[in-house]
């Protein structure tokens, strides 16, 4: 039974050496340098992607509030007739034209 779990692990320093230098000698340090970069270079992307993301909802959160906060009508009484009367001059002088 020992000897299962001992398979299930990636076994000694000295195999994982031989693995590496396998790979090394398989690909080409060239190529492995360009794919660890372009690899670096992706993940980047998706960070700042991510980020992004997330400060454009935050941004659409932001205005939503704002444009629910704003108070668009008159505050007392006496504003709103105020209002109501310059409109209701606006009317009749395009209804006298």
């Amino acid at each position: 039974m020992g000897t299962t779990i001992a398979m299930a692990t990636f076994g000694s320093p000295g195999q994982l050496l031989i693995i590496a230098l396998l790979v090394v000698l398989i690909f080409g340090t060239k190529k492995l340098r360009s794919l660890g970069s372009d690899l670096g270079e992706s993940l980047k992307n998706f960070k700042k992607a991510m980020s992004d993301d997330h400060s454009k909802t935050d941004d659409s959160k932001k205005a939503e509030k704002q444009q629910a906060d704003a108070d668009f009508e008159a505050k007392n009484l006496t504003e709103k007739t105020t209002i109501s009367q310059t409109k209701e001059t606006a009317e009749n002088k395009k209804n006298k034209q």
